[in-house]
């Protein structure tokens, strides 16, 4: 749902011929936002875990268990990192189904990559990798927060609308640099489908860049955690 939904609003966006072409970038935030809305609301026998730096995050600070009781371990760990990253080839697949046609309308690669993953505005990658530490620490951080401020709820029991708002917060302020992954299988699992899938003149998949959205947001996420247990007191 997470990127079916996040994906197709790139799609519409950027893609030749579509009836949101040219819609911008803050179009592209609110959708963004609104995606991780849906994908919380429906996650919620998970947890509502859709990315590997929360998870993470998760871990450093201290949980004992995921979801509906299910317990932190490492193989707990390694199912929800994989399910993250089917669902989101999954959703990356649906997305290019959707809009088939304008693919094959668009006459340029880079533009193509763009629906499926995220790219730096310029590329340097050891400040890439900053901006997408910063972004997904501010993520995880205030995810984390939001569970301080009602104790005993997970994120799903929290409600999906203060992560949405929190997403789009978070592209529209630090999304410029490198267009926010802040999710490692929200940027592996869609380059996966487009190294894959049978796009009309897509180009290369950006191999030399795909770890900076991986490596990032899982330190980002790391450091969140920790800096909580210090910083967010339990009520």
């Amino acid at each position: 749902m997470l990127l079916l939904l996040g994906a197709g609003v790139v799609a519409n966006a950027v893609l030749a011929k579509t009836k949101g072409n040219a819609g911008g970038f803050l179009m592209i935030n609110f959708g963004w936002g609104l995606a991780v809305f849906a994908g919380v609301t429906v996650s919620y026998a998970s947890g509502a875990h859709l990315n590997p730096a929360v998870t993470i995050g998760l871990v450093t600070n201290g949980a004992t268990e995921f979801g509906q009781g299910v317990p932190v371990n490492l193989l707990s760990i390694l199912g929800y990192m994989g399910a993250q990253l089917v669902g989101a080839f999954i959703g990356a697949v649906l997305a290019f189904l959707a809009y088939k046609q304008h693919f094959d309308e668009e006459p340029d690669a880079g533009t193509k990559l763009a629906v499926f993953s995220t790219g730096p505005g310029i590329r340097g990658y050891g400040w890439n990798v900053v901006t997408e530490v910063l972004g997904t620490f501010v993520l995880v951080f205030v995810v984390i927060g939001f569970g301080r401020a009602e104790p005993g709820a997970g994120l799903a029991a929290l409600g999906a609308l203060p992560v949405a708002l929190l997403v789009v917060g978070i592209g529209a302020s630090l999304g410029g640099p490198t267009g926010y992954a802040i999710n490692p299988a929200r940027d592996l699992g869609p380059r996966l489908a487009h190294a894959i899938l049978p796009i009309k003149g897509k180009g290369s998949s950006d191999w030399g860049y795909s770890w900076v959205p991986v490596v990032g947001p899982l330190i980002g996420g790391a450091l969140a955690g920790l800096a909580a247990t210090a910083l967010l007191p339990i009520l």
